[in-house]
Parts: C-alpha cells; sequence; structure tokens
C-alpha cells in the first residue's frame, strides 16, 4: 500500500513509518520543514512539503493514497485556544479526509485518547466497544471537544471509509520519548525533590511501548475494520502511586500523597492536575484478538529499568 502519515516526526510518528516501511508498504510523509523533511526522508519516506492549515493539500494526498494514518495535531494553538482549539482544527482535518476518501473503502486511521473518552465510574475496564462519552471529568469541557473528533472518524465508516481510531494510553514510552508524561512527572519530581501521586494513588494509568504502539496502527490500517476503536495499551491497569514509587526509586526521591483538597490548588502538579486523577482502566482484548496485535517491546517499569529517561549526567 501506499500510505499518506501525518506527524512523522513526532514521538510516535518515526515508529509507525519505520514499521510500515518494514512490513512492504510504501510511505509518504507530511513535512512542514527543512529538518522534517530531512527526518522523514532518512526514515525512507517520501516527503510531502505542507502543513495542517493546508486543507486542500490533505484532501489532495489522502485521495492519491491507498490509506492514511493520521497522529499529527496543530500544537501551535495550544497558546492561545488550548486543546480546544488543537481538536476543532483537527475535526475540520478529518471532515476533509472523509469527503477526499468516502466511496472508496480506503483506510483512515487517527490517533484518539484512553485518557478523553470519560469513563469514570463504568465499574469496568473499558473495552474498545465503548464509545467517547462527554463530562464525568473537571476536564469534561476539553473530553467533549475531543470526543467529537473521535466518534466524527468512527461516522464516515457510514460513507464508505474503512476508518477507525487508535486509542493511545496516558503514557507512551520509548528511548526517544522527549516531550510525553513521563519526562513531564521526572521532570516536575526533580523540580519538587519528591514525587507526588493523588490521593491514595489507586487511580489507574495505562501504557504502551510506541514500537507497540506503531504496530496497532498499521495492523488497523492493512486490516481493521471500518467504524472500530482500538486499543494499544500493553500495560492496561497500572495504579498511579506504582509509577510514582517507581519514579521515585530511580531518582533516589520519596513517593508521597498529595491530598484531594489541593490538587486543583497551584501546588505540586499545576495544569496536570485533572490528568493525574483519571482512572481509566482499559481492556486490550478486542485489539489482540480482531488484528492479532501481541505487545513485543519493554513493558513501562522495563524501559525505566533501561536508564534513559534517568541520564546520569542530570
Amino acid at each position: 500500500m501506499h500510505v499518506f502519515v501525518t506527524g512523522g516526526t513526532g514521538h510516535s510518528g518515526p515508529y509507525i513509518i519505520s514499521d510500515l516501511i518494514a512490513a512492504g508498504h510504501a510511505v509518504t510523509a507530511l513535512a512542514r520543514s527543512d529538518a522534517a523533511a530531512a527526518a522523514v526522508s532518512a526514515l525512507g519516506a517520501k516527503v510531502r512539503r505542507g502543513s495542517l492549515e493546508d486543507i486542500d493539500g490533505l484532501m489532495e494526498a489522502a485521495a492519491a493514497s491507498d490509506g492514511v494514518i493520521h497522529v499529527a495535531h496543530r500544537q501551535d494553538l495550544i497558546p492561545t485556544g488550548g486543546i480546544n482549539a488543537v481538536a476543532a482544527a483537527e475535526l475540520q482535518i478529518m471532515l476533509a479526509y472523509g469527503e477526499a476518501l468516502a466511496g472508496s473503502g480506503k483506510p483512515l486511521v487517527a490517533s484518539g485518547s484512553i485518557g478523553s473518552p470519560g469513563w469514570e465510574g463504568l465499574g469496568r475496564p473499558a473495552t474498545e466497544k465503548d464509545p467517547p462519552l462527554p463530562g464525568g471529568d473537571p476536564y469534561k469541557g476539553t473530553l467533549r471537544v475531543r470526543n467529537i473528533v473521535e466518534t466524527t472518524v468512527i461516522g464516515l465508516a457510514e460513507k464508505g471509509v474503512r476508518s477507525s481510531i487508535v486509542r493511545i494510553p496516558e503514557i507512551m514510552h520509548s528511548s526517544t520519548d522527549k516531550a510525553g508524561f513521563l519526562p513531564l512527572l521526572i521532570g516536575l519530581a526533580k523540580e519538587k525533590g519528591v514525587v507526588g501521586y493523588p490521593g491514595d494513588g489507586t487511580n489507574r494509568w495505562g501504557a504502551v511501548h510506541a514500537r507497540d504502539l506503531a504496530t496497532v496502527f498499521r495492523l488497523a490500517l492493512e486490516k481493521g475494520p471500518a467504524g472500530c476503536n482500538w486499543h494499544a495499551v500493553a500495560d492496561e491497569a497500572v495504579p498511579y502511586r506504582q509509577i510514582a514509587e517507581a519514579i521515585g526509586e530511580r531518582l533516589k526521591l520519596p513517593a508521597m500523597p498529595i491530598p484531594a483538597d489541593v490538587l486543583m490548588l497551584p501546588g505540586y502538579f499545576g495544569f496536570l492536575a485533572n490528568l493525574v486523577t483519571l482512572d481509566t482502566p482499559t481492556s486490550n482484548a478486542i485489539t489482540r484478538r480482531t488484528l492479532g496485535w501481541e505487545p513485543t517491546q519493554p513493558g513501562l517499569f522495563a524501559d525505566l529499568d533501561d536508564g534513559h529517561y534517568f541520564p546520569a549526567d542530570r
């Protein structure tokens, strides 16, 4: 297949491009800058110069491809409009892809988030069949807009697009992780001299290695049915306290609870307060069974043991 990929220079993008090429696919990757063009070219992909603002260009690239994997986001909108503005821009891109691919049966695989569906209170691990739901968290304004994007992509199946969403857990880890949650939490711990966790720390997060995540995107592209969600979650329900304690052990810092009544204050977690309290136990059973996905890379704690998150000179 000839696959058009956006976000090829982000955390997951290089792994996705490499996995596609290793499986025999041809890749054309969107590149905004000379540096991005050089990076995706070095991975073996063809370069399409352009940006996410160029909707017509994205439609043209999608129509010329055999399938699309979209993992890019308008991060430039965050300073002025926050994550809602990012999601609103992404919605327009998804609708444009839908128009370009309508009736073709071609795959469109877009990134989603385990943290966005609003599953709090389900009383069980969420499955791939659970739709994103509005609200359920102080962060619900953002959740609602993000969820519209995901439901829109799934809805494109009714227009003859083999569309699907790959839901990504809170932690995507790898040796090239520079701006994910783990570097943020590690940096925060170094700054504060203590590793905090919310309340009793029993809320659960998911995690996946970026290379295993890439395989889910490829399998969804190759054989995923239309209108499906996929859970790229290897570690399905890790108590947040265990994550904090693992970071503390490696930094030789104490892990301690941050009381619920001060979580929202300008204290330890700051802008992360709404996120660290998420409780998102998640099942990957349908993804494994339907796509034949089996994670092969180190799990979260094994990757922390590898040392690349804790270089000796820092």
